[in-house]
């Protein structure tokens, strides 16, 4: 249902004239230098016909070198790293190639909703393991409880989306070592890993026992501000992303020949645009929080990610689907309702996602037209800290 509400309320957004806070994407674009490498790579006849089916050679070598960079990660570009349509190409391609039907995958929910239907393709159960506001930390005995003699994997998703929630070092650990003593993969989604406000972000591939049966997932879309490039890769063992390449290759077979070689160039960029890119969203988050605070919902200050999950029970309201669909017209602004992301219902049925990836006069002006709904029904405002 989640791909089907991102539509809905982008429609009502345009039908409404609504500052649209819903789907999750910037509405400015990334440094020009990497537009112009992709211009310029188009110009010069670079990628336009099919690209090597594991992806241009540059674009794998700056990966392993972002890798070796960010976490002390040594990989061969030539056998462990695989470049894809995005991340949601390298998780459907992971768990079609590495689990069987009947095989069970845990996945904390909520959790974006692509995970649900690509274990569904793949023929797999999927089960759930909810992370509960308002820290939305990882139950860890819940999650031993669900290992059975079926389980194939653990998807892993942090900075986790919706929530924001940064899985800790502590917390990493202990999901390796129940990999470990269950013979367990994981497949890691950290698309956000530069978006990180409190914390660290930790691969769980880098931790004892998990190179050789993790398969880390990250993409350049939220890093980089470009979301319709669709540039994503894997990275793993040589025998993992062979066996994540074999389903790959009948997905898209290849993509976005140019945009890999100036994604190549974005990975190269210094230290400080990564920390510029955090440091802006960090001063967003922290505005948009306050102000929904301020308008009356109870708020979850996220770690990491773009997106802020909030409840409407102060309003005296109850179902966030109902209360998002009314919004654009009711205020001006759309969100999304965070219970699509949920198999557990009744856990994500009053939360609402909003997203502040937008410029701050979009977020000021968002807040400007929520405030409506304080005048109608004055809540009690509340902010619980992460």
């Amino acid at each position: 249902m989640g791909t089907t509400i991102f539509a809905e309320m982008s429609e009502l957004a345009a039908a409404t004239g609504a500052v649209n806070l819903g789907q999750g994407f910037p509405d400015t674009d990334g440094p020009a230098q990497v537009a112009r490498a992709a211009a310029e790579a188009i110009l010069a006849g670079r990628g336009n016909q099919y690209p090597p089916g594991a992806g241009v050679p540059e674009l794998r070598r700056a990966v392993a070198a972002h890798q070796r960079r960010f976490y002390g990660t040594e990989l061969d570009p030539d056998a462990q790293v695989l470049v894809t349509a995005g991340a949601t190409e390298a998780i459907a391609a992971a768990l079609l190639a590495l689990v069987e039907p009947g095989d069970e995958v845990i996945a904390f929910e909520p959790y974006y909703d692509s995970y649900a239907a690509c274990v569904a393709l793949a023929g797999g159960t999927r089960v759930p393991v909810t992370l509960r506001p308002p820290g939305f930390r990882p139950d860890l005995d819940e999650l031993r409880a669900a290992v059975t003699g079926r389980t194939r994997a653990i998807l892993l998703n942090t900075p986790h989306n919706p929530t924001g929630s940064v899985f800790t070092a502590g917390e990493l650990a202990v999901i390796a070592e129940l990999a470990c003593e269950r013979n367990l993969l994981v497949i890691s989604d950290e698309v956000y890993e530069h978006l990180v406000y409190e914390g660290e972000h930790v691969p769980i591939g880098t931790l004892p026992g998990m190179a050789a049966r993790t398969v880390t997932i990250s993409s350049a879309a939220k890093t980089f501000s470009f979301t319709g490039w669709k540039i994503g890769w894997v990275t793993g063992a040589p025998e993992v992303v062979a066996a994540v390449r074999t389903a790959k290759q009948f997905l898209t077979y290849v993509s976005g020949g140019p945009f890999q070689y100036a994604i190549a160039e974005a990975l190269g960029l210094p230290d400080e645009y990564y920390r510029g890119v955090a440091a802006d969203l960090r001063a967003k988050r922290d505005l948009l929080c306050a102000g929904l605070a301020e308008v009356g919902f109870e708020v979850y200050p996220p770690q990491g990610t773009y997106f802020v999950t909030t409840d409407i029970r102060p309003f005296g309201l109850l179902d966030g689907l109902e209360f998002c669909r009314g919004l654009p017209a009711s205020a001006g602004v759309a969100a999304i309702p965070s219970v699509v992301f949920y198999d557990n219902r009744d856990a994500g049925l009053p939360q609402v996602r909003f997203a502040f990836c937008k410029r701050e006069p979009v977020l000021r002006e968002a807040l400007a037209r929520l405030a409506a709904l304080r005048r109608a029904q004055p809540p009690a405002a509340a902010v619980t800290s992460a």
